[in-house]
């Protein structure tokens, strides 16, 4: 990250609304020291934790957050030559205070402390009711589903998307103002000791506790700890809400109460004897009807849900309602057209070379600023284009909402501006001549020509009023029903995680090769550099140029350099690994020439150094270092950027003695080829697996491959890993078949008994590798595995669900989450690089963040 020293996946700048503080008032309230300009001058609005978000540097105040991996006293000078003249610091240069002597530094002793007792100072100013919501599973999807039920009879304040961490909390407090007569908070730890200082600043008046599961044990002695940290944030709680099926939150719940009778506990479920008793659960197609009987009276409501993780949101949401005193048909209403909800931005090809960003089910100020600087790091070479709704329920004046949002798409460089909705079009005044309006959202499809949109990144905001899924339908090329699916989230967890282990100062090159393990090349490269990784290495020259073709400027290392390729290489600036002497003269010889080119000004060419050390694949053998050496300190055309070798068998413990015999005898040869040179360069050798396992041997860089994309072999790297990518398909067709039927090619399959067949439009042309069929293979269906039934055809399967209630246009999953690329690579009896880098480019990628 850049300018904090944590990873947040969202939009680090928070405003007040219509609040404003002074810097005198907050060196107050964090107790900090004020050095520099006068603190009562500076007037604040804006929270901001990541140099990379400033869009108004007047009005900003900057947190330099410290992490073990980053400080954000690193970006201050950056913030002061932008323009902001707030700080919250935990050290002040005299450089900062000479060179700008207008700008203020409040220095505090922890800025994470301070940015929760601001928050908690704010929070103090209001009283509406604030609910808060906390457990394993479900918090964010309950949280919204309170907001969609709610927002039209109250101005409600929630937390933007799930940030429900200890920054995300006090940023989210931040967006509280006076107009708000309701707050519904989430709030999420991974270790002891963190929810205390959320619920200082939360303060709930009723809380509801999810579940608990397997999240974050790591943090935990046992699960019944991890209960006990979440219970802290109910303390001063009035009522508490829960199911008290889920046994041991119910049993731990019941011993916390005895030190906090002052709490109802106002319990739900389908047995024993809770507050509000569920007589009737009956799932109808994919509804469910349900029905809850308290105080002699009954509601009874249906759910558009048949899956059990809604069905039980649902009944958290309904049961806080109760217990909040609304009338049972208004909350049989509301459950009834429960939406849901879309916990990540989607992006697609569009058409005419355009993409699209589909962020449709978010609609404030702050989440649209999110949206856009996603927008901004895919946007390379396209035009970038805002479709927005009116912004409803903001609880701030249209002229003042308006202005602020004219103003953030300013910022973001927004060059084509759809506004859509009678609110926005009142305000266009504000926006530049260029934008154009619709009152509605048929106005706009009606009279809008669709292929005018070309070459655009086009993000869709629009409130749900406002349908947007029919302009998301219409600009998106058409769907293939079988997608990979991206986690730009968890991407971003893994390389943080490898960040992590790394040792103190030393680089990152991020292995985007083979389609970045089946990811995507140009989009994952893009997130990686955004993420500040300092190197990226690809297979092929092609490969490289593409990268640069898509906005990517960092450093690009192609380990499969061809002779002819060096022309692609010497013009985009890419950087060959060489491995022979074959390959070196040649591209001497090329280097050379592109430098005697007088039209070109050119430093030398930048190359990395192959060493063989014992993986006998390319590289150059120890005893020819001498003659290497002499060669490349004759030519005025290169540089070594690097040495490097490749680890044999890292990830096993088998043959770490060999493993450390490769680490001495490179650590020897890079030795003696820098006595040669004269100069020094970056040395790496450690691949995912030696990252964890081989901190000693770290040098000046690593290389993370497998790991960014959630798998490893090491047992304690692993559980701290995200899966990436889930390769996904639907249900096209159900059959039933009798006994002594057959199904697929060949009759492979002769039905013992009468059975139910769903057929899956994925074939071994999208990846799924033929050996799987005939029951050796399974795909996931209605959250259950189910065998793969017959031979696999090039576009399709049929998979055997008898005992699986599922219907057409139903999700199936090849591999996720919850089927790991491991557990199909052990059934193919193959690794996991070679299922994930099967998976055919005509499977559509569809990239998520939050």
């Amino acid at each position: 990250m850049f300018g904090t020293g944590v990873c947040l996946p969202f939009f680090c700048l928070f405003m007040t609304n219509g609040a404003v503080y002074s810097l005198s008032d907050v060196a107050a309230i964090v107790d900090g020291q004020c050095v520099g300009a006068d603190a009562g001058k500076q007037m604040i609005r804006f929270l901001l934790i990541d140099s990379r978000k400033l869009f108004s540097p007047k009005g900003s105040l900057f947190f330099a957050l410290k992490s073990k991996k980053n400080d954000g006293h690193r970006y201050v000078e950056e913030l002061l030559q932008k323009g902001v003249r707030a700080f919250v610091t935990e050290k002040v240069l005299p450089s900062w205070v000479s060179h700008w002597p207008d700008a203020c530094f409040i220095k505090v002793s922890d800025g994470l402390a301070a940015l929760q007792q601001l928050a908690a100072s704010h929070r103090s100013q209001f009283e509406c009711p604030l609910v808060a919501i906390t457990g394993s599973n479900g918090k964010t999807v309950i949280k919204e589903w309170l907001y969609q039920s709610l927002c039209e009879k109250h101005p409600t304040i929630k937390n933007p998307k799930s940030y429900n961490s200890q920054i995300g909390v006090p940023l989210s407090v931040w967006l509280m103002a006076p107009q708000h007569e309701l707050a519904i908070f989430e709030a999420g730890i991974s270790r002891k000791g963190e929810m205390a200082r959320l619920q200082q600043i939360l303060r709930p008046h009723t809380g509801i506790f999810t579940n608990i599961g397997p999240a974050h044990d790591e943090g935990f002695s046992s699960r019944e700890e991890k209960i006990r940290e979440k219970l802290l944030l109910f303390e001063q709680c009035k009522a508490l809400i829960y199911c008290s099926d889920h046994r041991q939150v119910h049993d731990e719940i019941i011993q916390w109460h005895k030190d906090h009778p002052g709490v109802e506990l106002f319990s739900w479920g389908l047995s024993g004897d809770p507050a509000i008793k569920i007589v009737r659960k009956e799932k109808m197609g994919a509804q469910t009807m349900l029905s809850m009987a308290f105080g002699g009276r009954q509601i009874t409501m249906n759910v558009p849900f048949a899956d059990d993780a809604s069905v039980e949101n649902a009944l958290h949401m309904a049961v806080w309602m109760v217990h909040a005193g609304y009338p049972g048909k208004y909350i049989a209403s509301k459950a009834a057209v429960l939406q849901p909800v879309a916990m990540r931005m989607e992006m697609k090809e569009g058409v005419n070379q355009s993409i699209v960003i589909n962020d449709s089910y978010n609609s404030d100020l702050y989440s649209l600023g999110i949206a856009l600087d996603f927008l901004v790091s895919q946007a390379h070479q396209k035009k970038r284009t805002l479709i927005l709704s009116d912004i409803l329920q903001s609880g701030m004046d249209l002229n003042e909402l308006y202005t602020e949002v004219a103003s953030l798409v300013r910022s973001k460089k927004v060059e084509r501006f759809i506004g859509i909705g009678p609110d926005i079009t009142s305000a266009a005044e504000k926006f530049s001549s260029v934008a154009t309006f619709f009152k509605s959202t048929d106005e706009f499809v009606a009279q809008t020509d669709f292929d005018c949109f070309h070459n655009e990144a086009i993000l869709l905001k629009g409130a749900r009023k406002f349908g947007f899924e029919r302009v998301s339908t219409i600009l998106q090329q058409k769907d293939h029903q079988t997608v990979m699916g991206i986690d730009l989230d968890a991407l971003t967890h893994n390389l943080n995680v490898f960040r992590s282990l790394a040792l103190p100062g030393v680089k990152l090159m991020a292995m985007v090769k083979a389609f970045s393990y089946g990811s995507g090349s140009v989009e994952v490269a893009r997130m990686m550099q955004y993420q500040g990784v300092d190197y990226l290495a690809v297979a092929y020259a092609d490969e490289g140029k593409e990268l640069r073709q898509g906005g990517v400027h960092i450093p690009v290392m192609v380990m499969n350099p061809e002779v002819r390729s060096f022309d692609t290489l010497l013009s985009c600036r890419l950087e060959p690994e060489i491995y022979g002497f074959r390959l070196l003269r040649r591209f001497l010889e090329a280097a050379e020439r592109h430098l005697a080119d007088q039209s070109r000004k050119t430093e030398k060419v930048s190359i990395h150094i192959k060493i063989d050390t014992g993986m006998h694949r390319l590289g150059f053998l120890p005893h020819q270092t001498d003659e290497l050496t002499r060669l490349i300190a004759g030519s005025p055309a290169v540089r070594v950027a690097s040495v490097f070798s490749h680890l044999a068998a890292s990830d096993d413990p088998v043959h770490d003695a060999f493993t450390r015999y490769q680490i001495d005898l490179f650590e020897q040869v890079c030795a003696e080829m820098e006595a040669a040179l004269g100069y020094s360069f970056i040395r790496h050798i450690c691949n995912s697996s030696a990252i964890s396992r081989f901190p000693g041997a770290h040098f000046n860089m690593v290389r993370p491959g497998i790991g960014l994309y959630g798998v490893s072999n090491d047992p304690v790297v692993q559980p701290l890993l995200q899966n990436v990518s889930t390769f996904r398909s639907v249900v096209s067709q159900v059959k039933q078949i009798r006994k002594g039927e057959t199904v697929g090619y060949d009759r492979a399959l002769v039905a013992g008994e009468d059975m139910t067949i769903a057929i899956v439009p994925v074939g071994y042309a999208d990846g799924l590798d033929r050996r799987l069929g005939n029951g050796m293979g399974c795909l996931l269906a209605g959250g259950k595995r189910v065998p793969i039934v017959g031979n696999i055809s090039m576009d399709m399967c049929a998979i055997d669900v008898t005992r699986v209630g599922v219907q057409e246009g139903d999700e199936v999953i090849v591999f996720g989450d919850d089927l790991s690329v491991k557990e199909v690579s052990r059934k193919l009896d193959t690794i996991p690089y070679e299922v994930l880098t099967s998976v055919s480019r005509r499977v559509k990628r569809v990239y998520y963040q939050a």
